[in-house]
């Protein structure tokens, strides 16, 4: 079973969060979510891509 982390870019109120289950990365593969649908489908991606979209985020590349 994973360990979900929200987002630290999420909302306040927990709303549209991105979760990732960070003890997956070691698979080399990172499972994202949409936390509200904590059962819905998962959206699989290689830890490389999850980094560079993490160093893309905190380099300001996307508009809030």
């Amino acid at each position: 079973m994973n360990t979900w982390v929200k987002s630290s870019y999420s909302d306040r109120d927990g709303a549209n969060c991105v979760e990732w289950a960070p003890a997956s990365a070691t698979s080399g593969i990172i499972p994202l979510r949409d936390s509200k649908r904590p059962t819905g489908p998962l959206l699989h991606i290689p830890a490389s891509a999850f980094a560079d979209l993490v160093s893309a985020i905190k380099g300001g590349a996307f508009s809030a």
